[in-house]
């Protein structure tokens, strides 16, 4: 199970890096969305991403009930990660990390979060920018520890004693701040006004 999760991430990750390189020739949708856009476009895209992902603004039971599962507990300034390993590639409608404020036991959708193993040659989005995350041994209850290699990875949290879910190598990270107003920008990896929910 633990050697499919990660596969499963691996090519995840693996085709979200080349749908730049498919998009020029093969993927009408993603090459409009390569394409230089207007905030026309933008705005367009942002619609469309919300939509998709409406169902899940204050519902994580269904969001896990679609295959998202935690992969880290709050991070400060930014929030809970839930990820969905069946998805691959860019796709603004399915993201493959929800990003969740907790308010008490109410849960709110914060940011839509993509993941890539290196950077796109062209942004899936106008005007992107790009954060990281380090190479990481994650645990099934959202605890992770940072390694270089999975060898490197407990069997179980050093935290919790959860089990061993799956280990990934650098990342390059992409957040939409859709569902949440960030003062710092749509794309930047963390927001302030989500200080508040730090301690929840």
């Amino acid at each position: 199970m633990r050697r499919t999760i990660l596969i499963i991430v691996a090519a995840a990750t693996l085709a979200a890096t080349g749908w730049a390189a498919r998009a020029a020739t093969t993927e009408p949708a993603a090459r409009a969305l390569a394409a230089p856009a207007t905030g026309g476009d933008l705005a367009a895209q942002l619609a469309r991403a919300r939509l998709a992902t409406g169902r899940y603004a204050t519902n994580l039971r269904a969001a896990k009930a679609d295959g998202y599962q935690i992969i880290t507990r709050m991070i400060p300034d930014m929030g809970w990660h839930f990820l969905n390993p069946t998805i691959q590639g860019f796709d603004l409608t399915k993201p493959h990390i929800l990003v969740y404020e907790r308010h008490g036991r109410r849960w709110q959708l914060g940011a839509l979060e993509w993941v890539f193993t290196k950077q796109p040659t062209t942004p899936p989005l106008p005007g992107a920018t790009y954060g990281s995350f380090a190479a990481a041994c994650h645990y099934r209850d959202g605890t992770f520890t940072f390694a270089r290699v999975q060898e490197l990875c407990a069997n179980r949290s050093p935290q919790t004693g959860a089990r061993f879910s799956f280990w990934h190598p650098d990342l390059v990270t992409l957040h939409l701040w859709v569902w949440y107003p960030n003062p710092d920008g749509l794309y930047n990896g963390t927001n302030p006004y989500i200080q508040p929910f730090n301690h929840s």
